[in-house]
């Protein structure tokens, strides 16, 4: 088990903290910000993007051998999209719970592309199923864009739209092969459990951790709201692309995206269903 979380943090991983400990601190040194509440927080992302890191491996690895690998990632990877939710829900605060997971269908595909080139998959990515890609990725990002500027009695109208939509796109998503050879787990799949929990909690509490570094470094809003918490709350995407793409999965690794754009839209419409009935 130990040799399996050493192994599951990469170079990229590294990289990654190092970038998030210099942004913080630097914002923080530069902006008048609290230095020293500014590392804290810093190590507060560092913490929950290895969790991420770890449970993500984990459950790649409990299910590199079933077929349908991406769309099952790209489900589970939306979990703290719907923590979101259902805590939006719950606080009365629907439209920002529907927000909520829109907002990712912008990023997410800047990170598969990101993913893409860090793992030298670029070209394979490019030559898969690119008229598939291209039109889900366009048309989730639209919708996602669309919701926003619509007033509240178009609602309906995006609502069905978006479910005519996203119902082609997921029944006209191209269809996983079974892995050539099996290769044996390294875990049980009963790890797939604690796995998917800690991924979700992570997943969840990153946001709020990276709102209070964000907040003690005084860092600049236009950086906070796309370099920062638009990239880092995505990560756990951006993460199943790079293990699913050193992995070969190139379509795995696409489908991870796709899914996840469409399961946002599902998410909204259950945000938006909800204030419109209620």
């Amino acid at each position: 088990m130990k040799e399996f979380v050493l192994d599951s943090v990469t170079k990229m991983d590294a990289v990654c903290w190092l970038f998030v400990l210099a942004f913080f601190c630097g914002c923080a040194l530069l902006c008048g910000g609290d230095v020293r509440m500014a590392f804290i927080g810093a190590w507060g992302v560092i913490g929950t993007m290895f969790l991420i890191s770890v449970s993500i491996e984990m459950i790649i690895e409990t299910l590199k051998n079933m077929r349908g690998l991406g769309t099952i990632v790209g489900f589970i990877t939306n979990g703290p999209e719907a923590l979101c939710l259902i805590v939006g829900l719950l606080a009365g605060d629907v439209l920002f719970a529907a927000s909520t997971p829109l907002g990712s269908n912008f990023m997410n595909p800047v990170l598969l592309v990101i993913a893409a080139i860090v793992t030298k998959r670029a070209i394979a990515t490019w030559r898969t199923n690119r008229a598939y890609s291209l039109t889900c990725i366009g048309l989730t990002a639209a919708f996602a864009a669309e919701f926003y500027f619509l007033p509240e009695k178009l609602y309906w109208i995006w609502w069905g739209a978006a479910a005519i939509m996203t119902a082609v796109l997921f029944f006209w998503r191209p269809k996983e092969k079974e892995p050539e050879s099996k290769e044996e787990a390294a875990f049980s799949k009963l790890w797939l459990i604690p796995a998917v929990a800690v991924m979700l909690t992570a997943g969840y509490f990153l946001d709020p951790v990276v709102s209070f570094a964000s907040a003690q470094s005084h860092a600049p809003k236009n950086l906070i709201g796309f370099l920062v918490l638009a990239t880092l709350t995505s990560w756990p995407e951006f993460k199943s692309c790079l293990v699913l793409f050193r992995r070969g999965r190139v379509l795995s690794a696409i489908l991870n995206i796709t899914v996840s754009n469409i399961t946002n839209i599902w998410l909204a419409m259950l945000g938006a269903g909800i204030y419109l009935v209620f």
